[in-house]
């Protein structure tokens, strides 16, 4: 982690850093799949994820009253609708039941994870104002009051509500201005190098990284002064 001297204030990314121990939630979704049964190559896979992905980036499907429950119901609804759709969807499997088990799986891994988090944010929220700033659809803050974390942070930086995506730094000075301290007195942790660590350091900030199962080869080889073991870390460096 990066040299943590005058930290006043925490932004934190939501998606990966707080809900899944740092795993890209392609892995957390596949994984789903396989718990329901459809059973899919990873590749096959990884091209629905895509497509949902960027069909959501145009469409208003999620709406910002949308839980994370609801988010991924309609998510893999995307996903299976392509894959039916390209005739790689496993015969014999009922779609809408691999859809509500999908997203009920990726609900509870999630709300586990944001669980076993709670502890390490409220005691660093006790210390130090936190800013969130995350590429997210529109409804993270209905998100974060499902999960019982939204009181944890100041205030939420969201690019589908500021126009501004990772690994745009501008995303990060928005969170930087909203904390009201200068770069070098925030620690931004993430969990991607490419679009968190890389352009908050671009822009000054502290950087601490929690590396889990990245979408690329690359980004698992990478390594980086920046890495921290879990969000735990955090507390025994912080809260000295």
């Amino acid at each position: 982690m990066d040299n943590i001297n005058n930290i006043k204030g925490i932004i934190f990314d939501y998606g990966g850093t707080i809900d899944s121990h740092g795993d890209h939630w392609s892995e957390v979704i596949y994984d789903g799949y396989k718990a329901a049964g459809v059973n899919i190559d990873r590749d096959v896979f990884r091209e629905a994820y895509v497509y949902a992905e960027r069909f959501l980036a145009v469409n208003r499907e999620i709406i910002p009253t949308d839980n994370f429950k609801v988010l991924m119901h309609k998510k893999v609804r995307i996903e299976i609708e392509n894959l039916l759709n390209n005739d790689k969807f496993p015969d014999g499997i009922n779609p809408l039941k691999a859809i509500d088990t999908i997203a009920e799986y990726c609900y509870r891994s999630a709300q586990k994870c944001v669980n076993e988090a709670r502890e390490t944010l409220e005691a660093l929220a006790a210390k130090y104002p936190m800013v969130l700033v995350s590429n997210f659809y529109g409804n993270v803050e209905e998100v974060l009051r499902d999960f019982g974390i939204r009181n944890l942070f100041k205030g939420i930086i969201e690019s589908a509500v500021v126009g501004v995506r990772k690994p745009d730094p501008r995303i990060f000075m928005l969170g930087v201005v909203a904390l009201g301290f200068k770069p070098e007195e925030v620690l931004v942790v993430g969990d991607s190098l490419r679009k968190d660590i890389f352009p908050a350091r671009s822009i000054g900030c502290k950087t601490a990284w929690i590396k889990g199962k990245g979408w690329t080869k690359e980004e698992d080889d990478a390594q980086d002064d920046a890495q921290i073991p879990d969000l735990k870390f955090l507390v025994n460096e912080l809260t000295k």
